[in-house]
């Protein structure tokens, strides 16, 4: 079995902790993800409470080729807020994907996207010397391009029809990435919004 590029391991900021997510992450994901009921968005990939279990099984799973999900504690309370990771990492190409990000409403519209944010881009450019991230969210998900734009995230291009949504709707996958060249100046930029 070959050695995986980015380390299981916790990463901790400011204001909340990365934890590479366990079966004992559970419970607390299912609290999480109520709060909000982001399930019910129909351009979003979230599971509901009962489909927990199942989210979490494959997040644990999909580790053995490389990806890393987290769940995102909050370190003043020790509360689970949502989840986030790398995946389709590709460790030849230096280079991997940030996606499977919700949070719960308590915490959406605060610091802690940032940090996180900043958190796995600083762990994959600085550690693993990545050459570029890429993030991917739905056409119609505004908010959530908003949010890798206003991280510094260039779009590449937008794949049409990319996806068949559980509600059978085609997906329109548009495709954000940073390469290493960028990196510091998303890293002040990042810096600086959590400093305010």
């Amino acid at each position: 079995m070959s050695m995986k590029w980015i380390k299981e391991s916790p990463i901790e900021g400011e204001l909340v902790i990365l934890e590479p997510i366990t079966p004992e992450h559970i419970e607390g994901l299912t609290e999480a993800v109520k709060d909000g009921e982001l399930w019910k968005l129909w351009y979003a990939n979230v599971p509901t409470p009962n489909q927990m279990h199942e989210y979490v099984k494959e997040a644990t799973e999909s580790s053995a080729s490389g990806d890393i999900a987290y769940v995102v504690r909050m370190k003043e309370s020790g509360n689970i807020v949502g989840t986030t990771r790398y995946y389709s990492v590709d460790s030849k190409n230096k280079r991997a994907m940030i996606g499977y990000t919700w949070y719960s409403d308590s915490v959406r519209r605060t610091r802690v996207n940032t940090e996180c944010k900043l958190l796995l881009l600083q762990e994959i450019f600085e550690t693993y010397n990545a050459i570029a991230v890429e993030f991917r969210t739905h056409f119609h998900n505004t908010a959530s391009r908003k949010a890798i734009e206003r991280l510094g995230a260039k779009q590449d291009g937008i794949l049409r029809s990319h996806q068949i949504m559980r509600d059978g709707s085609l997906r329109d996958t548009v495709v954000y990435s940073i390469i290493a060249a960028e990196w510091l100046a998303v890293k002040r930029n990042l810096q600086s919004r959590l400093s305010v």
